[in-house]
């Protein structure tokens, strides 16, 4: 069950009581900081898979009676 917009209000008043305003904004730009960075870890990662294509080697099979002559 999703808490009203009246117990929000509440929840949101004790929580500035009890970390302050200037404590909360920081709380939140680190949170940000950190959602940025997963954000761009993963697109990195995508990146990197798409560019490993380009190290595929050529090989050539030898079956065994090939190498004997």
């Amino acid at each position: 069950m999703m808490p009203g917009p009246f117990e929000l209000i509440i929840i949101l008043v004790i929580v500035l009581l009890l970390f302050g305003g200037k404590r909360l904004k920081n709380i939140g730009g680190d949170l940000g900081g950190a959602i940025k960075g997963f954000k761009k870890s993963m697109k990195e990662s995508e990146n990197d898979k798409i560019d490993s294509k380009d190290d595929i080697i050529d090989v050539k099979a030898v079956k065994e009676e090939d190498k004997q002559k």
